[in-house]
């Protein structure tokens, strides 16, 4: 079968095209023939070698996501699943491929009318922003910044505020036309990268959903009221300055929290419920998956490119 993999660490012509062998369901697992790939953040960093520490080698195949149909089951596995349209998370690597193998308890059906790359879009991304929002403790009625909006991330983490009924959802993005796209999403307030602009914008926010992180992170703990919280999604900028949390101590009289929030500290049915309720959501219209671009799976390099380019909005999907 055809797969990336990661010849060179670095840039994205690191991404090279192979052959593997046709994977075999083991025991617990199943064996997807995958229509739509997701392409997330991680996939990136892991592949400029900025993850190198957790011992990825050459050879890896990135992807954390997929979406397709059940063709084989392993040992132990209901038999029902086969020909089920289903999402499956891989792990940190092992979708970008055109067959893949993944234990069932990390496999979940689609509704009808759910398409592959929605689904690829809305997995990972909705379940991270949904529990994000729930690791700040965000209620209803709280003002809320979304640092790093434009990726699929902040997207949902936007439509999700909004719609639990958020006083107001400020995003940070690079451009007028990406801050109109996130207002019809359910933002209110649009500021540039740096958090400015906005002349009715809050002064504070109670809530601070982080997906950028990097050198700038201190300077947003300011933009957070007494009791505020800020916590980190992701890191697409680069770990944040080691003194970043001076700025706590700083305004200790604020009260002033910051966290960082993984999907790996949160139980298997906890996931599972949230990403059926969100694959739900969107097949009623309540909530959109906003996909980029589809791209062939054999032009990884290119979905690469436009990532670290920044020229994404929402995800690209590869199709096999």
């Amino acid at each position: 079968m055809k797969a990336i993999a990661i010849q060179t660490y670095g840039a994205p012509e690191g991404l090279v095209v192979v052959d593997l062998p046709e994977p075999v369901p083991a025991a617990g697992q199943v064996l997807i023939t995958t229509e739509a790939v997701g392409v997330g953040g991680v996939d990136t960093m892991i592949r400029s070698g900025a993850l190198a520490a957790y011992g990825f080698q050459v050879g890896h195949v990135p992807g954390s996501e997929v979406a397709g149909t059940v063709t084989a089951v392993g040992d132990g596995v209901d038999a029902s699943w086969a020909g089920r349209r289903v999402w499956a998370f891989t792990g940190t690597g092992g979708g970008y491929v055109e067959q893949a193998v993944v234990p069932v308890e990390q496999v979940l059906p689609l509704p009808a009318g759910l398409s592959a790359a929605a689904a690829v879009t809305l997995g990972s991304a909705g379940a991270v922003a949904h529990f994000g929002l729930r690791h700040a403790r965000f209620a209803p009625g709280e003002t809320v910044l979304v640092r790093g909006a434009a990726g699929s991330l902040g997207i949902m983490a936007v439509q999700l505020a909004a719609g639990a009924g958020a006083a107001a959802v400020a995003v940070t993005t690079s451009s007028a036309e990406r801050g109109e796209r996130l207002r019809r999403l359910g933002a209110s307030h649009v500021l540039n990268r740096s958090g400015d602009g906005g002349a009715h914008a809050p002064t504070g926010y109670d809530v601070i959903i982080d997906v950028v992180a990097g050198p700038d992170t201190a300077s947003f703990l300011d933009r957070l009221n007494p009791n505020g919280r800020m916590v980190a999604v992701g890191a697409v900028a680069g770990q944040p300055p080691a003194d970043f949390g001076a700025k706590i101590m700083t305004a200790f009289q604020k009260s002033l929290s910051f966290a960082a929030f993984s999907a790996a500290t949160v139980s298997p049915a906890d996931l599972r419920a949230a990403r059926s309720e969100l694959f739900a959501a969107a097949g009623r219209g309540e909530i959109e998956a906003v996909v980029h671009e589809l791209l062939p799976l054999d032009e990884a390099v290119l979905a690469h490119r436009k990532m670290d380019a920044g020229d994404v909005f929402g995800r690209i999907v590869l199709t096999p």
